[in-house]
């Protein structure tokens, strides 16, 4: 299975608890189902200006994601209408941005991945620079996080992570793990056991703990 797709597979959540970095709990998919995993070109937008979205719309290796950071003013349709078919013309896989985007139900008819922090009308400038490339911290003033262009992005209906590129096989070999223990769990539960015992929790820690399970009293009375 190639690398993108065990991501997606995987999903945000598991990869968020094996060590990749949340983008900001304030980012959602523009449309439901918007699901991918790729490789992350960085860029930086000037405060009200999306020129540096068209420039590494532009220059995208196909497959890439753009990973956008327009924290500085995020009240503006950062990606619109018309950046979303040329990202789709370009062969780009999806566009995380910090910020604002448009043309919502337009967006959603190209079937481009699009995650974002809201909706807004406000068109924004086209010519006050930017950069392509660096560096960028995503989630400002909350709990940021660098994403670096090779880093790997992840996104699905949960939200966005990043896989820094030094540590992307570790990250993955650990989520893996980590879906198979899961498996495990949902299997037992399904047998009528508890999250308590397989999850081995201090259930005496609540106030109301009666000393068992719902599911070993029923499987008693069952037994009786």
């Amino acid at each position: 299975m190639a690398l993108a797709d065990t991501l997606t597979a995987v999903g945000t959540a598991v990869l968020a608890r094996c060590g990749a970095r949340p983008l900001g709990s304030h980012l959602f998919p523009v449309w439901p189902g918007a699901v991918f995993a790729a490789a992350a070109l960085p860029v930086h937008c000037v405060p009200g200006d999306n020129l540096a979205i068209h420039v590494a719309v532009a220059q995208a290796p196909p497959g890439s994601v753009l990973v956008v950071d327009a924290a500085g003013d995020p009240e503006y349709g950062y990606v619109d209408e018309i950046l979303a078919v040329a990202a789709r013309m370009r062969d780009v896989a999806g566009i995380v941005v910090d910020g604002c985007v448009r043309d919502v139900g337009a967006i959603a008819r190209t079937e481009l991945p699009v995650i974002s922090a809201g909706v807004s009308v406000r068109e924004p400038g086209h010519d006050a620079g930017g950069a392509v490339g660096r560096e960028v911290l995503m989630n400002r003033g909350q709990a940021p996080t660098p994403v670096r262009r090779g880093d790997w992005v992840v996104a699905d209906e949960d939200g966005a992570v990043c896989l820094p590129r030094g540590r992307v096989t570790a990250i993955v070999a650990d989520a893996v793990q980590s879906v198979s223990r899961d498996q495990e769990v949902l299997d037992a539960l399904c047998t009528g056991k508890s999250t308590i015992d397989l999850l081995n929790l201090d259930a005496s820690r609540v106030a109301g703990w009666e000393g068992e399970t719902v599911g070993a009293g029923r499987s008693a009375e069952r037994a009786g």
